[in-house]
Order: C-alpha cells, then structure tokens, then sequence
C-alpha cells in the first residue's frame, strides 16, 4: 500500500503545476477564511472583557441640570441611605498617540461581583486602596506605553507629565483600559472634587434622588451584540471566498484523477482493491488538505494583523466597542481553521471519489469515460439548481411574511440560496448557449470548431467558470451597496450638518452662551439641541394597543428656516408641511426608521413616553433616516423637550450670516466664556472626519472583495494549465491542416474572452438582485434601516472588462506556449 501511495503521488512530480495549483487553492481558501476568523476571534475576546467591566450592568446618576456631581454629592447621598458608588472617567494620550481611558472606582462600594469588590485576599484590596496604588491593565495595552511583558510588573509609567501608580497586569480588562482607585484616578486626571456619575446596583433604586437623574442599566446595550451583525457580515465574506478557493480544489482534482487513469488501472490489476484505491486517494487528499491547511492558517493570521487596525477603527467608530489591535487567539481557533478547510477539501474531493469508486477496471483505460458522463452531470446540477431555486423561493416569502428587521441569518440563507442556484445551472446554460451557437456557424469550420471545443472543454471549465460567476456577482452587489451607502451618506451629512459651527458650551453657560450668540451681527440664526432618555411604554395603533417598555433616546432639535428645507423624511401622515407644523408646535414627534421598523410604527400612530416624574402622549408625524445609530430615537423640537422632559443641553449650531467675520467671532467666543480648542467645530471637519471614519469602515470589505475576485482567477488559470498540454493535441491537427499559429492562438484567446464575457453578463442581474437582497433585507435585519438601491453604469462596465481581463490572463499563458512551441513539437503531439 505504502508503494501503490508512493506512485499516486508520483504523479504530481510530473505535473508540479497541478500540485502547486491545488496547495494554492487550500492556501488562499484557507488564508482568508483564517484571517477573518482571526479578527473575529480577537474582537470577540475584547468584548467579553468590556462586558464583564464593572461598569456593565449597573444604574447611572447623573444631575439634572447637566453639571459633573462632586464628592460632596457623594458624601451627601451615602448619608441619606443611598447606596450609591462614585466613579471618575477620563481619557489620556499615551506615548504612541493611543488615547487611553482612566477609570477611578471606589472598591468598596461597588456593587456587583467586580473582581476588585470581591477581591481574594485583603493583601490586594489594601495594596489598591493605599498610596503608592496599583494601575490595573490588559498585557495588550503595554505597547501604548512603551513596555514589554516583562517590563511591566511594578513599572510606573508617566501619563500626562504625572507618574501612574506601579501596573499590575489584569488580563480580564478590556484593552485601552487603565483601572486604579478613585483618589489615584483623580490625581493623575488632575480633576479635583469631581466625578463622572455615581453607580448602583440594578434596580436598587426605585427612583432618583432629588435634582438626579437615573438611567438604568437596560438602556446599555453591550458591544458584542451591537456587532454582530458586523462580524456576520465578515464571516459571509469568508465564507464566499472559502468557496471559491474550493473551486480551485475541485478543478484541480478532477484533472489529476483523470490524468491518472491508466496509472490507477494498473494498480488495479495489480492487485490493489477498488475500496483500498479509494482509501488511499483520500489519504492523499488529507495530506496535502494540512500541508494547505497549515498554509492558509499562518497566511491568515498575517492578513489578520494587517486588517485588524481597520476593523478595530471601524467598530470603534460605528458602536464605540473598543478592540485590541493585537491578536488574542484561542486554543479552539487553531483547530476550528484546519477543521473548516479539511472538510471543505473532503466535500471538493467526495465528488472525485465516488465517480472513481464506481468506474469499473476496464472504463478506467478510457480517459472519455469522464466526459461520457458529464451531461448527466448537467441534468443532476440542473435540478440541484432548481431545487435550490425553489428553497430560495420558499426563504423569499417566508421573510415577506416577518416583521421588518427580522431574519438576519434567513436573508443570508436566501443570498446563499440564490447564488448556489446560479452556479448549478450555470454549466447547463452555457452548454445550451453554445449548442446554439454552434448551429448559428455551422458554415464557418473555423468558428464552429471553436465553439465545438469549447463544449468539449466545459467539463474542465465548469467550475472555474461558476467561480467566476460568484465572485463577479458578489463583487458587483457588494460594491453597489457600499457605493449606495457611501453616496446615501453623503447626501445625509450635507442634510443634516447645515449649520456653519457647532458648539458644545458647558452646561452650566449653555443659555448664557446662547443668548449671548443671539445677539451677535454674524449670526443668522441658531439650532440649540437637547437630549435626553425615556421610556416608550405604550403605542396605539392601527395594530391596536400594546406595551413594548422599551428605552428610546430623545433627541431635540430646532425647526426654522435652514432646518426644515434640508432634514430628510421618510414618510409623513398628511404631507410635509403639515408635519414640520404640528412637530414645531410641540403637537407631534418625528421617529427615527430604526424605531419604525422595530416596532412597526407608522405616521399617525400615538407614543406615551415615561421619564422621571412626567409621561407624555404624542403622535407620530413622521419617520426620518437616522444612518449609523444604533437604537431608537423620538424626535421632539428643543423647547418642547426641554420643557416636558427637562432634557439636557447638548450643542448649539451656529448659521453665520453671507458677510460674517468667522475668526473674530471664534476668538470673541473663546475670550468671552474661556472655552476649550474642542468646544466649537467647523462643520467641514465634521464632514472630513466622517467620509475618513466611513472610508476606513470598509476598507475590510474592499480587501476581501478583491481578494476574493483573484481566488476566482486562480480558478480560472489553474483549470487552464492544467488542461494546457491536452489543449495543445487538440490544437496541433489545426496548425498541420493550414491553420496560421497566430490564428490558433487568437483563437484560444477568444474562446475564453467571448464565455467569460458571458459570464460577465449573466453576473450584471445576478450582482443587482443580490445588491437588493443587501440593502432590503440583510441591512435592515443587521442595522434596523434601509438604504436606497443604487446601481452604478461604470461598476457593470468594470464586471465585464474584469471578467474578459481575467479569461484573457488566464488563457495568456497557455497561448504563449503554444506560439513558442517549436513544430517538431506539434508534429509529435498524439491523441490520448
């Protein structure tokens, strides 16, 4: 057995190209399943720590009228009987530029089961609690500071020209995190007697205490589940590109098999058993399935390092989720990535399998035994096809039938579903599409042989062609949809950032602030905003009643005359205008599409919102885009809301008049009331921030997207040189006949141009479907609003060309052996 192993294996001496092709397949297949697997692991672990901080799960006090508590409020409520513990945030730059945040907690008041409130031993609890302190920190932050593992223990670091107390490593804590007790904390952020808030167990209080305000812990919706749907998203991405890689696989095992044939005919009647040939081809497969393995596992942890900055900005930026920019990979993972591809090669490879299991010793001397079946093979894919169609279908109206944001995992399902359809009937399509052709030429010989040719080579072709096809398609939808939401985007900041300036006073001048800017020359008019939280604890319908108790962000805004023109709505009950009317005079709201859809809400239904100490009925007027938040919100105009809610300040727009002197007003505002440089923002910076957090955001999709497109060439290019020698006996009669090498070679070129070109075509419809499929029901289920589908000319322009460049790249090589090969060459070539 050992020697029949040795001469399967001593086919691929011979044909190096074939093992290369094949190892290439589980290599970049399992390179980039690996790597987004990687980043979702290690942005996973980076949750979990966040999450199991002290600060997850607990009520929050803060002052009614916006100003920071101090310790005197704390000392004050401990002695009425309020349990209640103090904590302090802040946020410092470290030596590499890595804005670090410092919390200050008070140990022995914090609710919960905190390791530091439950700490194991008094020893440590007294060595936090006493000067010098302790800095707990995750080994992944050290580099932000310029320390190795080993240097860290006991280190005192400087922080903002102040030395930090002695680090302990505390590997549980999220990264960019230090935690040290509360006077250490308010040392090093040099913050006096204030605080951030003060905490409390969940529901251990039943309401506020006077001039407070409680948030309870349900409004905190935690990292892990805020992206999810982000993580989804990547592992799909992954996925598509696993299989497309497999494709490579699945060619190139094919051609190998049957190369093989005369050789696993001897074997046979040498005396190896049909069940131990088998044996021994999967034994085969299983060794270079880890050799592949392996490969695509450390490639993949490269890419991972190189990607894991982008995705650690985006989830910063999109859900406020912190993430280590260092891998933290576990055990399982290893063993997860060469799982996944060792069974995506035994799925590539069963195929090959039972076709030789079943051929019998005689039919395997005869090398059109593969071909013979090969259009039962395409009545068998073809009803796969629509078979798979019909579950499409079946996914399509049962998703019709759910409420609006539901069935994440169904709307993947039903992208899968149709692009697995397509593949299948791919192969079917194509050979009636050539047939037809064929019939069209008959009397050119040169062109009917071509086309003839190309249905021979279909069976070879197939799967590289269904490769093709997915990528292009999935390029396209994936590329109509970023672009969609890039322009959407746009449009939404330009509409919703028309003020000139916006500032951000401190609560305490904020209406001094802002009558002082009301009587300023430069100023044309002023958009104060306000916010706030509550309760939406009833909606009356045309559904009926009922009583959802969900936490919703109030937001406020001022209605005038630069506003109203430019703030998008989605629908309205009676018109535009009337809306704007009944919302500025306090008769209405206006919700954002994310609330709309998650609890069907319509204009004209009727809101009853709770907050402390007031509940309020008001009806829906409108529904208006709220792109990239992530939790409901009820629109109210400023007044109103600061009236009926006692909501806080947040920022005033400021619209400068056509002849406004903007420096002298900023340098006026900044002597008049001592603001900070961050206190007034130009509205082109908040734009310019935006469109770079936004290009950031996908810049991982772009990466897998191209990388995928290039496993789909591969495909291409390995079926192509692995059948080259083959091709070149079938084209050598040609050149002995008459034909001009140059012609065969345009020829060839042509071939595989004019199908991928098909390809290309048949990808438009399928890539603008699944670009719908993206916005309607994959978007709306991951994020809770809908974007505009958007199909750009120049991006179908770039499928084709991209699908004839690939052929002809592919096909490139082949060809120029065939001009190169001398005519003694030619001469000699035979037919198998």
């Amino acid at each position: 057995m050992l020697t029949a192993l040795a001469t399967l294996l001593s086919h691929y001496k011979r044909h190096p190209g074939q093992l290369a092709m094949l190892l290439l397949g589980l290599w970049v297949a399992g390179a980039l399943w690996s790597g987004v697997q990687a980043i979702n692991a290690s942005a996973r672990d980076s949750y979990a720590r966040a999450e199991a901080l002290f600060t997850t799960g607990l009520d929050r006090l803060e002052r009614r009228d916006g100003e920071p508590l101090t310790r005197d409020d704390y000392l004050r409520l401990r002695r009425a009987g309020w349990l209640v513990s103090p904590l302090l945030e802040g946020r410092l730059e470290a030596p590499d530029g890595t804005e670090l945040r410092v919390i200050g907690i008070d140990p022995l008041t914090l609710p919960g089961d905190s390791a530091f409130a439950a700490a194991s031993s008094q020893g440590e609890l007294a060595d936090f609690l006493t000067p010098p302190w302790q800095t707990r920190i995750a080994p992944d932050t050290l580099p932000a500071l310029d320390l190795s593992h080993r240097e860290a223990a006991g280190a005192e670091p400087r922080l903002a020209n102040r030395r930090m107390p002695p680090l302990v490593l505390t590997p549980t804590l999220p990264p960019g995190t230090l935690v040290m007790d509360i006077a250490a904390a308010a040392r090093l952020l040099d913050s006096g007697e204030r605080l951030s808030r003060l905490v409390t167990a969940p529901g251990a209080l039943e309401r506020a205490p006077e001039g407070l305000v409680l948030t309870r812990a349900a409004t905190l919706v935690s990292p892990g589940q805020l992206t999810e749907s982000f993580h989804l998203n990547l592992t799909a991405m992954a996925l598509l590109a696993l299989v497309v890689g497999l494709f490579i696989v699945q060619a190139a095992l094919g051609l190998a098999l049957e190369q093989r044939l005369g050789m696993l005919r001897t074997l046979r009647a040498l005396g190896v058993t049909g069940r131990g040939l088998v044996g021994l081809l999967a034994l085969e497969l299983a060794l270079l399935g880890v050799v592949g393995a392996v490969a695509g596992i450390v490639s993949g942890v490269w890419l991972a390092r190189v990607l894991l900055p982008d995705v650690a900005a985006t989830l910063g930026s999109l859900y406020g989720a912190e993430v280590a920019v260092t891998l933290n990979l576990p055990w399982h993972y290893w063993l997860g990535g060469l799982g996944v591809t060792l069974g995506g090669l035994l799925l590539a490879g069963s195929g090959v399998l039972w076709r030789a299991a079943r051929l019998s010793v005689l039919g395997l001397g005869q090398a059109q035994a593969w071909r013979a079946g090969f259009l039962r093979q395409l009545r068998g894919m073809a009803l796969a096809g629509a078979a798979v169609a019909a579950v499409g279908l079946g996914l399509w109206a049962w998703l019709a039938r759910q409420p609006a944001g539901e069935g994440l995992l169904a709307g993947f399902a039903l992208i899968a579903a149709l692009l697995l359809a397509s593949a299948l009937l791919l192969p079917s399509l194509l050979a009636l599409v050539l047939a037809g052709l064929g019939r069209l030429v008959a009397r050119r010989p040169l062109a009917h042989w071509a086309l003839a040719d190309l249905q021979l080579q279909l069976p070879r072709l197939a799967l590289a062609m269904m490769a093709l096809l997915i990528a292009l398609s999935a390029n396209l939808g994936v590329s109509s949809m970023v672009g969609g939401f890039r322009l959407t985007f746009l449009d939404w900041l330009d509409q919703r950032l028309m003020a000139d300036y916006y500032l951000r006073p401190p609560p305490e001048q904020f209406d001094t602030v802002q009558a002082w800017l009301a009587e300023r020359p430069e100023v044309d008019e002023l958009l104060p905003t306000r916010h706030a939280e509550a309760t939406l604890v009833e909606i009356d319908g045309s559904g009926g009643s009922r009583s959802p108790q969900l936490p919703v962000g109030l937001y406020g805004i001022t209605p005038g005359e630069t506003l109203i023109p430019s703030w998008p709505l989605l629908d309205t009950q009676a018109g535009r205008d009337a809306a704007w009317q009944a919302f500025a005079a306090g008769k209405a709201a206006f919700v954002n599409e994310q609330l709309a859809i998650d609890q069907e809400l319509a204009p004209g239904d009727r809101l009853t919102l709770t907050g402390p100490g007031v509940r309020e009925t008001l009806p829906v007027a409108a529904v208006y885009p709220d792109y990239g938040n992530t939790r409901g919100e009820v629109l109210l105009a400023t007044p109103h809301l600061a009236e009926r809610f006692a909501a806080a300040p947040s920022s005033i727009g400021i619209v400068l008049t056509a002849s406004a002197d903007e420096a002298a007003l900023r340098d006026a505002l900044r002597q008049r009331f001592e603001l900070g440089g961050d206190a007034l923002v130009d509205q082109r910076e908040v734009k310019r921030v935006s469109v770079e957090i936004f290009e950031r955001t996908f810049t991982i999709t772009r990466a897998l997207s191209v990388l995928t497109l290039a496993v789909a060439a591969l495909a291409l290019l390995a079926s192509l040189l692995a059948q080259a020698r083959e091709r070149r006996r079938q084209l050598a009669p040609l050149w002995a006949l008459g034909v001009p090498r140059a012609r065969l070679v345009t020829v060839q070129l042509a071939q595989l141009g004019g199908m991928a070109l098909a390809v290309g075509a048949l990808a438009v419809p399928l890539g603008s479907v699944l670009a719908l499929g993206l916005v309607a029901v994959i978007n709306v289920a991951a994020f809770g609003w809908r974007l505009p589908l958007h199909i750009f000319p120049e991006d179908i322009a770039l499928t084709l060309a991209t699908a004839a460049a690939v052929a002809l790249l592919a096909a490139a090589l082949p060809a120029a052996r065939l001009w190169h090969a001398p005519p003694r060459a030619l001469l000699a070539e035979e037919a198998p």
